[in-house]
């Protein structure tokens, strides 16, 4: 008999002015028992959590010898020349990819029955977004997959919130360590998101190199009626701190 597994793949970071939309794809057995708490941490969707404890749900999982990972990140230069939706499906085809290519995953494909379960508006290249459900099996991806995107997966399946978590602490991570490149923006706090300090930030230094300009055209009113400058004058004032 076939042994079954789930993938979960999630991302994070469609929103934000900054950075990377980074995409988590997760591998675990169908079966796996999971806690529904860490203690007092329940296992919930990233953005229910907060940093300290999505921290530690990752490193249980991190520490889990049945559960397997694997990220992509596409940056803000790429996302600016295609869109946030390509670059967010694109992450999380090769994050697959990448998961599948890993040894211990790898030697549990074969004969294994596996559905991948994305959040929202994530859909693997060669999905047909009006099939609830598929068979998918790309020539660099080993085995027979059944995908289907669900509207809050991330609030519904086990490895979807888990991939949810993975993204979001690798994500944070990473732009913890771009504030100290750039102090100006509060990247540690915000994350890249558009709070009225990181705006006015940006309306003060310009956007930094790690900014999305196609984001930022969101803002152009609210930039325009305070400081008269325009998004062209931006492109011009580009500067790394």
């Amino acid at each position: 008999m076939a042994k079954k597994y789930l993938v979960g793949i999630d991302e994070v970071g469609r929103g934000s002015l900054v950075g990377p939309v980074t995409v988590a794809a997760v591998f675990l057995p169908q079966k796996l028992p999971l806690p529904r708490k860490l203690g007092k941490i329940p296992l919930k969707d990233s953005k229910k959590l907060n940093f300290q404890q999505r921290e530690a749900w990752f490193k249980y999982f991190k520490n889990n010898p049945h559960i397997f990972y694997a990220l992509k990140s596409i940056s803000s230069k790429i996302i600016d020349k295609t869109n946030i939706s390509r670059a967010a499906n694109s992450a999380g085809f090769l994050a697959l990819t990448k998961l599948f290519k890993q040894r211990r995953v790898a030697k549990r494909l074969k004969s294994a029955e596996i559905k991948v379960f994305l959040d929202g508006g994530l859909y693997l290249k060669g999905q047909t977004r009006n099939q609830k459900q598929q068979k998918y099996c790309p020539k660099t991806i080993p085995g027979h997959l059944k995908i289907q995107t669900i509207p809050k997966a991330d609030e519904k399946i086990k490895a979807v919130k888990i991939a949810s978590i993975v993204a979001k602490v690798h994500r944070d991570r990473y732009l913890i360590k771009l504030h100290q490149k750039y102090p100006h923006y509060d990247f540690h706090k915000n994350k890249g998101y558009g709070t009225k300090k990181h705006l006015k930030a940006i309306k003060k230094y310009g956007p930094s190199e790690v900014h999305r300009l196609t984001f930022i055209k969101k803002y152009v009113k609210f930039i325009k009626m305070t400081s008269g400058r325009s998004f062209a004058s931006f492109r011009m004032t580009r500067r790394v701190n």
